[in-house]
């Protein structure tokens, strides 16, 4: 009822769409981010790392994930201030959750400017006029000249 058609995929075979195989190589690059510096923490900071990648601004949906789907801004969490908690182990976790997310958040920033400098690479921008000859492919092989 809503409009949204099913695109079957299997882990082998993730290119049902360019969109769906962009996400998947940004977050499987964010997840080697993730777990190249803490192999054996990963499961623990999984959480945040997604929280950081559904809060972060999109390009290409001019907003981001969470705001799409809750239509708000993500709450904002609680900064660290030393000295704030009264336990601390609590003051620690507060500590190491801020400097994990500042790394998580630096880190995707990272792995979308390496994507957007690889599409920049391919990229061209063209503009065309009305009336002016253009070759179209239509299928794998087959050209034809359009107007």
């Amino acid at each position: 009822m809503a409009g949204v058609k099913l695109k079957m995929t299997s882990a082998f075979h993730p290119q049902s769409d360019g969109q769906s195989e962009v996400t998947n190589k940004i977050i499987a690059m964010y997840l080697r981010c993730l777990t190249g510096d803490r192999p054996r923490q990963w499961l623990e900071w999984l959480p945040w790392a997604e929280f950081c990648y559904n809060s972060s601004y999109q390009q290409s949906i001019k907003t981001s994930p969470f705001e799409l789907v809750y239509g708000r801004p993500p709450p904002s969490i609680r900064s660290y201030v030393p000295g704030d908690a009264r336990l601390p182990a609590v003051e620690k976790a507060m500590k190491d959750r801020d400097e994990f997310l500042s790394e998580v958040r630096d880190r995707l920033e990272q792995a979308q400017q390496q994507h957007k400098v690889a599409y920049d690479r391919r990229h061209r921008e063209l503009q065309f006029s009305p009336g002016e000859w253009v070759w179209l492919r239509l299928l794998q092989g087959r050209w034809r000249r359009c107007r």
